[in-house]
């Protein structure tokens, strides 16, 4: 066959999208698409409206990552921080390690450390809402597709999603005997094993069964005695087990899920921020890590589901009901490093050319010994093919946890805790929604939605073992409650059949949030909800005979009564602080082209311009600045004006934290038969501009640029049933600092090193 010349178009060298995936078992019967011919890109179909729709009809920004696509970036064993950057405005990052991601969409996201901590993003795995951080990190491995949905989700996914959702489907039980197994061996001990088996058990009743293991040998040693010694390995298992029914008019969906995580915290490194910029220190040793204190993390989580549907004459009705369980512990040692100032303990790391100190030693944990979340929902719905389509329902929600917190002496024999502070949190939830689609025309389609929400929590905390000595503090309660109206308007219009246009306004909202660390502090902060309001406009298109498409969306929005999390100078604390006022705009585009027979590429770009708007709003900057009478020449260079109080900055006119500016994602696949199989070459690359670490801006603390890149080549044969590939993650091996510790003194955090390896994966 003649090979196609090479279209040149803008479409090859600034956008970007997933390569696009059907999705399995639908809330509604998916829509009929056009047969594609060959060499064309297949239609997309997308849920997050819960119904199957053509992500042209969608009045909405939506991008989705597929099967290969999460492959290609979690090949490694990399946890669903891999994802970061894939789509544009979506960044995820953590603290904690493996656990814990938080997830950012637009610029708006939350730094909150706090094992109680609220998210604006919304994450929905299954069709059950995520609430905890220790539940949104579960593994991804036998997805279907993910779902990132931008911008306020007031309505059909309530709470918390004022800044968007993250929709994670797995693949779903079939009715075909079929199943995987997948062998990954990489640098530095990794094993990576993914597997499933589907079983038609009879006509009504399918099973599919998935197993997913990650493992990593340490691979930072510490040279000091009477600590941790090898540290960032890490054994991570996880499953899940699906049956699907149908029976006549009635279906369900069947699910049980866990995960065992055993591993390591995120290792603080103390003083390798160079002083005056945000470069690492000269003879800094990503392999040694010096430290005084113990270092553990352990993460267990269950969960049950239920999906039920009833197809009546002109109507569906779903029951959702989900019950989730987790464990969780983390210790390690906060100021990064060995030694006392205060204590008359000689201190380090040193470098070279760079002044060093630990004032203090914090060697702390975080546990979550006792985690239940209740979920249930009732939707209604039409499913008929009338121009007025319709949704209703009820929704509600139930979280009880208990927070640890615990300090440790690493001065006296075996480290013995000695400060012990625990909170309670209550959080009760519901709310009545619906939802109306109406198509004026065969090209005009218009939709609104309504959501009413009631929120109440319940809190008390207390210190009842104070570090070193002093007063306990507590019991200390709060109580607050909310209720919220959210709604969206929407319209989108088909031009032709391989274009459309939408325009979307929306509110979301955040219930109010607790913060209560009091282990080193005698006072718990709120914030008061916040609310959202969001406007977008784009167009999505097929073009150059189906065999590229492009999507742009332009927005702006704005948050009043934003919940920020701030630090609070010298203390290991974290406090709620509400702005007046926090807007964003930007635009994303996304597109993907097949740009000849073998050629197939991806390009991506968001831009992001965030703002707080309280000129009267100050918080307690890096507290390592004050100990200069110690050591000079040490400690954050902050960049913001005084604030009304000593040791404050004004943070108004401040960028969002941990929100860069631009992101571009960009992928290129070869493929071509040889022989009886197919060679593919695959090479993704991420890039994320610069961003603020903290509410304040410190020259230390402003993150670099970072360019991030893949590469896999593989081969398949005896029709898809086999395949073996090598693989490369940051290729580039960057190295640099992407989050810090600011109280104590100059202690980063930085981003996973390059990993390689090979894999073998075999399919009947």
């Amino acid at each position: 066959m003649k090979r196609q010349s090479i279209k040149l178009s803008l479409l090859t060298v600034a956008l970007a999208s997933a390569f696009p995936m059907q999705a399995a078992f639908a809330q509604t019967s998916a829509p009929a698409a056009a047969p594609t011919a060959p060499g064309q890109l297949e239609a997309v179909i997308v849920t997050g409206s819960r119904r199957s729709e053509n992500i042209k009809d969608v009045p909405l920004s939506i991008s989705t990552m597929n099967p290969e696509a999460l492959e290609t970036v979690s090949a490694s064993g990399q946890d669903i921080r891999a994802l970061s950057g894939r789509v544009p405005s979506l960044n995820i990052e953590s603290d904690f390690g493996r656990t814990f991601p938080r997830f950012y969409i637009r610029g708006l996201g939350n730094t909150d450390f706090d094992l109680n901590a609220s998210q604006p993003v919304g994450v929905v795995f299954d069709d059950v809402v995520q609430e905890s951080p220790m539940l949104k990190g579960f593994p991804i491995f036998d997805v279907q597709q993910v779902e990132v949905l931008r911008g306020p989700q007031g309505t059909l996914f309530g709470r918390n999603s004022p800044a968007g959702v993250m929709k994670i489907e797995s693949v779903k039980p079939t009715k075909k005997f079929e199943g995987y197994a997948s062998l990954g061996l990489g640098n530095n001990g990794a094993v990576n094993i993914d597997a499933a088996i589907n079983a038609p058990v009879s006509d009504d009743l399918q099973v599919r069964a998935s197993v997913m293991l990650q493992r990593a040998n340490d691979r930072v040693f510490n040279p000091r005695a009477d600590a941790t010694k090898e540290l960032e390995g890490y054994d991570d298992r996880a499953y899940r087990l699906q049956a699907a029914y149908k029976n006549g008019n009635f279906s369900g969906l069947f699910n049980i899920h866990g995960r065992d995580y055993d591993g390591s915290a995120t290792t603080f490194r103390a003083n390798i921020i160079k002083r005056g910029t945000n470069d690492l220190v000269d003879g800094f040793d990503a392999s040694v890590y010096p430290t005084d204190g113990y270092n553990s993390q352990t993460l267990q989580s269950n969960g049950v589901s239920a999906r039920l549907r009833w197809d009546l004459d002109g109507m569906t009705v779903h029951s959702i009901t989900a019950y989730d369980t987790a464990k969780f512990y983390s210790r390690g040692d906060v100021d990064g490093g060995f030694g006392s100032r205060f204590g008359g303990l000689a201190d380090g790391p040193k470098f070279t050319g760079q002044p060093s100190v630990i004032p203090f030693d914090a060697q702390t944990a975080d546990g979550l010994p006792n985690l239940k979340q209740t979920t249930q929902e009732i939707r209604v719905q039409s499913n008929t093919k009338d121009a007025l389509q319709w949704i209703g329902g009820l929704y509600y929600f139930n979280e009880t946890l208990q927070v640890d917190s615990f300090n440790f002496d690493s001065f006296a024999p075996g480290d013995p805790q000695n400060g012990y502070a625990v909170q309670h949190q209550d959080s009760t939830s519901w709310a009545a929604f619906g939802s109306l689609n109406y198509a004026v025309s065969p090209d005009l389609k218009i939709r609104g939605g309504l959501r009413y929400t009631d929120d109440k929590k319940v809190f008390d905390a207390a210190r009842t073992q104070t570090p070193f000595g002093g007063a306990n503090a507590g019991p200390l309660f709060a109580s607050p409650s909310s209720t919220d109206w959210s709604w969206d308007l929407g319209a989108n219009y088909n031009i032709d059949k391989n274009v459309s246009v939408f325009g979307r306004v929306a509110t979301g909202y955040r219930a109010p949030s607790i913060q209560g660390r009091v282990l080193f502090g005698d006072t718990i902060s709120v914030a008061n909800s916040e609310k959202a309001l969001s406007f977008e406009a784009g167009f999505k298109a097929d073009v150059m005979d189906k065999t590229a498409r492009i999507s742009g969306t332009v927005f702006s929005y704005t948050i009043k009564d934003l919940q920020l999390t701030a630090g609070s100078g010298s203390l290991n604390q974290n406090r709620l602080v509400n702005a007046k006022e926090a807007v964003g705009s930007g635009f994303e585009l996304d597109a993907q082209a097949i740009i000849a027979r073998d050629w197939k590429t991806s390009i991506g770009l968001s831009y992001n311009e965030t703002e707080i708007k309280d000129g009267a709003l100050f918080v307690a900057p890096c507290g390592n600045a004050n100990f200069q009478f110690l050591e000079a020449n040490t400690g954050c260079t902050v960049l913001n004006k005084p604030g009304p109080l000593a040791g404050t900055v004004l943070i108004g006119g401040n960028p969002l934290p941990r929100a860069p500016k631009w992101t571009v994602n960009w992928t290129l696949k070869y493929s071509t038969q040889i022989g009886n199989g197919d060679l593919y070459i695959l090479t993704d690359w991420a890039y994320k501009d610069t961003y603020n670490m903290f509410l304040y801006e410190a020259k230390e603390y402003k993150a670099k640029a970072a360019l991030e890149g893949g590469l896999r080549v593989g081969y398949g044969w005896a029709d898809g049933k086999y395949e073996i590939a090598a693989y490369a993650r940051n290729i580039t091996n960057n190295q640099q600092v992407i989050a810090a510790i600011d109280f104590n003194n100059l202690t980063g955090i930085i981003n996973e090193p390059r990993s390689f390896g090979l894999q073998f994966k075999s399919s009947f």
